[in-house]
């Protein structure tokens, strides 16, 4: 089963089943894995409000994974930056996973609810196809193809604070390179890409630095232009050969699904989701993805300190018993 809402929309949907169309596709960061939902989109309203989402639904956590400690973040986060000075790369993404185990039951249906009513301007989703079960939330698009016009958009978001703090070097720093990377691949496809000027992008607690691009292409490039956007470097880095190689060498977890992307097609539009601010779901477990870009002007500590504040955007609207 899967239920999920569009950005800016609160009609529930799911994918009914009833054919062998992809309704709604998970890709996982390095494309390995694919979990397609068939069928044609449909109202989930009423389903929804008589199903049963449990935790008997899911499978046990036997992945036998311990969360990094604080202490163990940073110090490998040391290492990162060293690498990133040595290279002078402008950024490279590092994630961790958080953990809860501490838990009779989640109600994962409530859950979902809180998630939604949080993130209104988000793509929010949960999903169990029987050995995968995930749920989240999060704004940043990809791709977003009118069928119709064949209008192409998409948008730089890079940088994270808390929304009652000033924009610093660091995050200004390293929101320009995903601008600059996202234009040379839109300027491969059109002559003509019109960009917006950067600003606040707010997502519950915190707010990110946004960037907006559209331009018109031809239906036959759209996949092309995804294949290349992905992965962008809000979530990998730049160059992103060499930021993957590193990820790969320190990052402690594969990453899965996070930090992959969410296709879903509608009769007038193409979305591309970038799946961030999402958690793993099992019987006994959560697994909370979350990660930051890193420069030469990170330090460890408020880069964990960050990395926390994205992990509420799911710890705060779990309902535990």
């Amino acid at each position: 089963m899967i239920y999920f809402k569009l950005p800016f929309d609160e009609k529930l949907l799911t994918a009914d089943k009833k054919n062998t169309q992809n309704a709604v596709n998970f890709f996982s960061y390095n494309g390995s894995d694919q979990i397609i939902f068939h069928g044609d989109i449909m109202d989930a309203s009423t389903e929804f409000s008589l199903s049963s989402v449990t935790n008997e639904d899911l499978i046990n956590d036997l992945t036998n994974f311990t969360a990094e400690t604080e202490e163990e973040y940073c110090a490998t986060l040391q290492e990162v930056i060293k690498v990133i000075k040595e290279n002078n790369l402008p950024k490279l993404v590092y994630s961790r996973r958080k953990i809860f185990t501490d838990f009779t039951v989640i109600d994962y249906k409530e859950s979902f609810k809180n998630v939604c009513d949080s993130y209104p301007n988000a793509f929010r989703y949960l999903f169990n196809d029987g050995q995968n079960a995930w749920m989240g939330a999060f704004s940043e698009v990809l791709g977003k193809f009118n069928k119709r016009t064949y209008e192409f958009e998409t948008m730089a978001l890079a940088g994270t604070l808390p929304v009652s703090e000033e924009w610093s070097e660091k995050e200004i720093e390293e929101q320009k390179p995903v601008t600059t990377y996202i234009q040379d691949i839109l300027k491969n496809y059109s002559k003509d890409v019109k960009q917006s000027e950067t600003y606040d992008h707010i997502s519950g607690n915190i707010k990110h630095l946004r960037t907006d691009f559209k331009t018109s292409i031809k239906p036959e490039d759209l996949d092309s232009i995804i294949s290349d956007l992905h992965p962008t470097p809000a979530v990998c880095g730049i160059p992103k050969d060499f930021c993957n190689e590193n990820i790969r060498k320190y990052e402690k977890f594969p990453r899965e699904f996070y930090a992959g992307y969410i296709k879903v097609e509608t009769e007038e539009s193409i979305f591309y989701f970038v799946n961030l601010r999402c958690a793993r779901l099992y019987k006994n477990a959560v697994h909370i993805f979350v990660g930051g870009g890193i420069t030469a002007q990170s330090t460890p500590e408020k880069e964990w300190r960050e990395t926390e504040l994205k992990s509420e955007a799911i710890v705060k609207n779990l309902v535990i018993s």
